[in-house]
C-alpha cells in the first residue's frame, strides 16, 4: 500500500510539473503532435536527438500561432460594450414652468362706515351675491327728521333769495340817483347856479347809496351762504341714510356671514366677506433667469393638485422683483364659470414660449459628470464616448425633453456610468420605442 501511494505521489507531481512548466510542450501533444517533443521539452532540448529537433520548428509555430491568437482576444475584450439609441432634434414649444396657486379675482370686506343696529336677516356664507344686492340693514333712527330739518332749512335760506335780491337792486337803484344828482350838483355850481352846500349834500348822499349797496350785497352773499350750508346738510344726511344700507359691489359669494339681526355695528364693523372667483387668478413666480422669455398674453396650462388641467392667458408681470427670493409674480386669468376652482390651491404653471430644437430622450440615459454637471455620454467619432451637458426643457411620459445638443446625436441609454471620455465602446443600437 505504501508502493502505490509513493507512485501516485510521483504521477500527480510528474503531471504539475508539466501542466505548470511544460504547459505549451503539452498542449502540442495533445493537438497531435509527437511525444518526444513533450520529452525535449523535459530533457531541455538536447540537441543530439534528431527525433526531439524535428518536429521543433513546426510545434514551435503552432505555439507561436496560439500565443498571437490568446493575444488578439484579450484586446477586442477590453471595449465595453453599451447601448445607444439614434436621436434627431425636434422643435418643441418650450413652457416656462413654474409653481403657483390660484387666487381670488376680486375680495373685499364691507364694514359698516355709521353706527346702528342691523335690522335685515342675515345671509349665509357660500350664498351667491349679486351687485348692489344688500348684505347689512341697519336702524335709522332718528336720520329721517335730521334730514326732513336740514331740507326745511334749505327751503327758508331759498325763500330770502328773492328778498335779498330786492333789496340789492333798490340800494343800486338809490346809487344811480344819488350819483346823478351829485354830478348835476357839480355842473351847477361850476356856472355859479348853485352853492357848494347842495353839492356836499349830493355827495353824502352818494356815500349813503354806496354804503346801502354793499350792506344788500353782504346780505345777498349771507343768504347764498346759507343755501349752500343747507344743501350741504342735506347731501350730509341723505348720505347718512344711504350708509345704512349695505350693498356688495360686485357679483360674487360670501365667504363669512353677514352680520346678525340685532347686532350692533360701529363704523368700522364688519358686515361680511365677499369674493369673486369667475374669472380667477393663477398666480406664479418666475426666476429673473427666465422672465424674458414670459410675455403679456402668452398662452398657458395649470395643474392644479386635484388633477384638474385649465387654461388661461398672462395678464400682468410685475416690474419689481420681490426683494428676498428675487423672482417676479405672474397672473394668470383662468376661466371658473362652475366654481370648481378654489382661492389657494396649489398649482403647477406651464408659460408657453418660444420654440426650441429638442430630443426626446429616456430620463435613465441622464448622467453626471465629475464636476456635477448633468448631461449625456454620447458615442463619438471611431465609436469613442464623450460627455457633453445638456438642458431640461420637459419632462414628460414618454421621455425628457433635452436642449444644447447638436441635431443628430448617438447616446448611451444602457452602461454610460462605466465609461469615461475618451474610452472606445463597443455599442449595439436600440430604437428609442424600446
Amino acid at each position: 500500500m505504501r508502493i502505490i501511494s509513493f507512485l501516485t505521489a510521483v504521477l500527480v507531481t510528474a503531471f504539475l510539473y508539466l501542466l505548470v512548466f511544460e504547459r505549451d510542450a503539452l498542449r502540442a501533444v495533445s493537438q497531435g503532435a509527437p511525444l518526444s517533443t513533450l520529452v525535449g521539452a523535459v530533457l531541455g532540448g538536447d540537441p543530439s536527438s534528431s527525433e526531439a529537433q524535428e518536429p521543433t520548428e513546426p510545434n514551435t509555430e503552432i505555439s507561436e500561432g496560439q500565443t498571437g491568437a490568446t493575444e488578439e482576444q484579450p484586446a477586442e475584450a477590453e471595449l465595453i460594450k453599451v447601448v445607444a439609441i439614434r436621436s434627431k432634434a425636434q422643435e418643441i414649444d418650450s413652457a416656462v414652468v413654474l409653481r403657483g396657486q390660484t387666487e381670488a379675482a376680486r375680495q373685499v370686506q364691507v364694514r359698516a362706515e355709521t353706527s346702528g343696529q342691523v335690522i335685515s336677516e342675515p345671509l349665509r356664507k357660500g350664498s351667491m351675491i349679486n351687485p348692489n344686492q344688500i348684505l347689512c340693514q341697519l336702524d335709522p333712527g332718528t336720520r329721517s327728521t335730521t334730514l326732513a330739518d336740514t331740507v326745511a332749512r334749505l327751503a327758508e335760506a331759498k325763500a330770502r333769495v328773492p328778498e335779498t335780491q330786492a333789496r340789492l337792486e333798490e340800494a343800486q337803484s338809490r346809487l344811480e340817483e344819488a350819483e346823478f344828482n351829485l354830478n348835476a350838483a357839480e355842473k351847477l355850481a361850476e356856472g355859479g347856479y348853485a352853492t357848494e352846500t347842495r353839492v356836499t349834500s349830493a355827495q353824502a348822499a352818494t356815500r349813503s347809496a354806496e354804503a346801502s349797496v354793499a350792506t344788500a350785497k353782504a346780505g345777498f352773499e349771507t343768504t347764498r351762504s346759507r343755501i349752500q350750508s343747507a344743501e350741504a346738510a342735506v347731501a350730509s344726511a341723505e348720505k347718512e341714510i344711504e350708509r345704512l344700507t349695505l350693498v356688495a359691489p360686485f357679483k360674487g359669494i360670501l365667504e363669512t356671514d353677514t352680520a346678525e339681526i340685532g347686532s350692533l355695528l360701529q363704523p368700522g364693523s364688519l358686515c361680511a366677506t365677499i369674493i369673486q372667483i369667475d374669472p380667477i387668478k393663477v398666480v406664479g413666480f418666475v426666476p429673473e433667469s427666465e422672465v424674458q422669455r414670459v410675455k403679456i398674453g402668452a398662452r398657458t396650462a395649470t395643474q392644479l393638485v386635484s388633477g384638474q388641467a385649465v387654461y388661461g392667458n398672462v395678464t400682468f408681470i410685475s416690474r419689481a422683483a420681490d426683494p428676498l427670493t428675487r423672482t417676479f409674480r405672474v397672473e394668470i386669468d383662468v376661466a371658473n364659470p362652475d366654481l370648481s376652482i378654489r382661492d389657494g390651491q396649489t398649482a403647477e404653471i406651464l408659460i408657453a414660449s418660444a420654440g426650441k430644437q429638442a430630443h426626446l430622450l429616456p430620463q435613465s440615459a441622464l448622467t453626471l459628470n465629475d464636476d456635477g454637471n448633468l448631461g449625456l455620454r454620447l458615442v463619438g467619432p471611431d465609436n469613442v464616448s464623450k460627455f457633453m451637458e445638456v438642458d431640461l426643457l420637459r419632462d414628460t411620459i414618454e421621455g425628457v425633453w433635452l436642449a444644447g445638443l447638436p441635431e443628430e446625436v448617438a447616446v448611451i441609454v444602457v452602461g454610460q456610468e462605466y465609461v469615461n471620455d475618451g474610452v472606445e465602446v463597443a455599442p449595439t443600437y436600440r430604437e428609442m420605442t424600446q
